[in-house]
């Protein structure tokens, strides 16, 4: 096991000496996570919506600003028209207008202020959502980078494995050669030699698509350069993983802190403040208005005062207040109370559905992790007895006391002790990090 592991950070080390139009093709963690949410189209439409709802929010915040409008208009009239005197007459005449208004709404049964709340809510319950597809993308990236971890260590047993059996061979070769030993020994090494080499093609054609696999779903090109390496923090993150103490730990830190919960929270307390909103249909609106305006008359055959004193001379402005009472919508209003109070009442009941799934999930997940950590440590102490067997049964060879056929039965019990090993481990890394998804940890 020592010596997988010095050959896994020799490799590792030994890539990043490469030169840097290589190594520019390697992606740590982090750098995956990140370029698959910048390139994954549903993130992005997620985080649109987003926006969108901040606007919705920000304009109704700021539809408690008054109204302003201006108005210019310039009318001919042929025949009899009213002049500035305000008399009827027959003449051909122009007029020129200007006019600026405004409008406030004062009061609404504070509809305004419910309808903000609900914004303010959608906009959150939005953001939540994005978060919770952003937290999905980096689980699916983190599950392909480990098993992309997972055929690169196995890739590397199959090279050891290989280059040992390569030296055992040129050995014998050797020996045969000098008569010293059977040249029918040679036969059983070229066959293990040549299995050997199959699985390890075999192992390479694995590693390179689970690369494929991360590639693709990152969203970014692939080619023989790309491959992915852990810096300290993530291979201790990944590695060495934390197990909770108990479901109950998962499932509280899952009801504080998973991004679905808040969003249906968040849209919960929406619907509340819908239903203020529609509940104030009831109470009367005031609004107050103002309004300012002058104009230009022109009577053609006739002598007209000038422009600049017209605008003076016909000045005019108000102001106004606006109150308007309910008294019968058609039961419009208590239609949309009801409607509203239904609302809430199934969102109360998927967030409950929710909960209960969400419980069932994280017990199966708990539970999985722990027969996938005592899977590991049982898979640990039988590569561990293989390696002894084996190393005795290496002994025996060299001193000439078995034969090859049973130092390659060890060494084959050994080298799938291995593989079932780093299977485990990578299966127990892979079911704590569910735990990490439900627990709401990037």
């Amino acid at each position: 096991m020592k010596s997988l592991r010095s050959y896994l950070l020799s490799a590792i080390l030994l890539s990043c000496l490469l030169p840097s139009e290589v190594c520019a093709r390697t992606y740590t963690l982090r750098q995956c996570q990140d370029s698959a949410l910048q390139n994954n189209i549903s993130v992005r439409q997620q985080r649109n919506n987003y926006e969108l709802q901040r606007i919705t929010y920000t304009q109704n915040k700021q539809n408690l600003l008054p109204s302003v409008s201006g108005y210019a208009a310039e009318n001919f009239s042929f025949g009899r028209a009213t002049g500035v005197d305000n008399i009827t007459r027959a003449q051909n005449m122009a007029n020129t207008s200007f006019s600026l208004s405004a409008n406030l709404l004062l009061f609404d049964g504070l509809g305004m202020k419910y309808r903000i709340d609900e914004a303010r809510a959608n906009m959150e319950a939005s953001k939540a959502q994005t978060e919770a597809a952003e937290i999905d993308i980096r689980m699916n990236i983190t599950t392909m980078f480990l098993q992309a971890l997972l055929r690169k260590e196995l890739l590397l047993v199959a090279d050891t494995q290989l280059l040992s059996t390569r030296l055992k061979l040129d050995r014998q070769e050797q020996l045969v050669a000098e008569g010293r030993v059977a040249e029918g020994e040679l036969y059983t090494l070229r066959a293990q030699y040549a299995s050997e080499e199959l699985s390890r093609i075999q192992a390479q054609n694995d590693h390179l698509l689970a690369l494929l696999d991360l590639a693709q779903a990152m969203n970014v090109a692939f080619d023989e350069q790309f491959d992915i390496v852990s810096n300290t923090l993530e291979a201790e993150q990944l590695l060495n993983p934390d197990m909770p103490v108990s479901a109950d730990e998962v499932y509280e830190q899952a009801l504080l802190h998973r991004p679905e919960m808040r969003a249906a929270q968040a849209q919960l307390s929406a619907q509340q403040s819908a239903l203020k909103n529609a509940k104030a249909a009831y109470s009367p609106t005031l609004s107050a208005g103002a309004n300012f305006g002058t104009g230009y008359y022109h009577n053609f055959g006739a002598d007209n005062t000038n422009f600049g004193t017209q605008l003076g001379n016909n000045l005019s402005g108000g102001v106004s207040l606006n109150l308007n009472i309910p008294i019968f919508d058609r039961m419009q209003t208590p239609n949309n109370i009801n409607r509203q109070k239904i609302n809430i009442n199934n969102t109360q009941l998927q967030i409950e559905q929710t909960k209960q799934n969400l419980r069932k999930q994280i017990d199966q997940a708990y539970y999985n992790a722990l027969a996938a950590q005592a899977q590991q440590r049982s898979a640990e102490k039988a590569m561990l007895s293989a390696a002894e067997a084996f190393r005795y049964a290496e002994q025996k060879f060299e001193a000439g006391r078995s034969s090859a056929y049973e130092y390659y039965e060890a060494k084959n019990t050994y080298v799938k002790a291995q593989s079932d090993y780093l299977q485990a481990k990578y299966n127990y890394l892979f079911k704590v990090e569910i735990l990490k998804y439900y627990k709401g940890e990037k």
